[in-house]
């Protein structure tokens, strides 16, 4: 099946089915039915049947899923069986805790190259990456042939940071910035915003 005949919220679910699948395996559990899975995940049975039917068949009905036989076919299926190398652009508070977190290593994602505009930040060392300034990102993003950017700069400048990267051959951008980025079509664009998270959280708090 192509990419594009399946919906974007069955894509978004299915690294919630691998998380889960790596606890139930760190548990100890070999096998799982989609009822259990579905009481893991606060989703009815029928649904995760109807997102793994996309993708072919999965496990025996009455026998379940084989844990690790389908966490494999689920890594397989989001490309996840390699390492992603990744560019980050704006090296300020978010940036510096991106560059210091230790689970993208933990899952597949390297972080190997940081831009900044600042010279406060430009030359300093993050963990094992010194940062650049962004005057020398398109050769460098260009040499290096990444596919994923993170931008992590503030609102007014994401659009022409995105523009940029997109220019040397980004085809992923997770967006950190509070604001909407225009992209040319086949760009995938993340968009993560803990405010925008409070905000619709607080709807349900009355």
């Amino acid at each position: 099946m192509k990419n594009n005949e399946v919906p974007e919220i069955v894509i978004s679910r299915l690294p919630l089915y691998v998380q889960t699948l790596n606890q139930l395996l760190r548990d100890g559990k070999s096998v799982v039915s989609s009822s259990e899975l579905g009481d893991k995940l606060k989703m009815t049975s029928s649904q995760i049947r109807r997102d793994l039917s996309y993708f072919g068949g999965f496990g025996k009905k009455g026998t379940g899923y084989d844990i690790i036989s389908l966490m494999e076919s689920l890594r397989k299926i989001l490309n996840l069986n390699q390492i992603w190398q990744v560019v980050m652009v704006g090296v300020g508070h978010v940036g510096q805790a991106l560059l210091n977190y230790d689970g993208f290593s933990r899952k597949g994602f390297e972080i190997i190259a940081a831009f900044d505009v600042s010279p406060k930040v430009i030359g300093k060392k993050y963990g094992t990456l010194e940062v650049k300034s962004v005057d020398d990102m398109e050769k460098e993003i260009c040499t290096l042939q990444v596919e994923i950017g993170a931008i992590t700069v503030p609102a007014e400048s994401a659009q022409l940071v995105c523009d940029r990267l997109v220019k040397c051959g980004i085809k992923a951008i997770l967006n950190y910035a509070p604001v909407a980025l225009v992209v040319p079509d086949g760009i995938q664009v993340s968009n993560i915003d803990p405010v925008l998270q409070l905000q619709k959280m607080t709807y349900y708090l009355k």
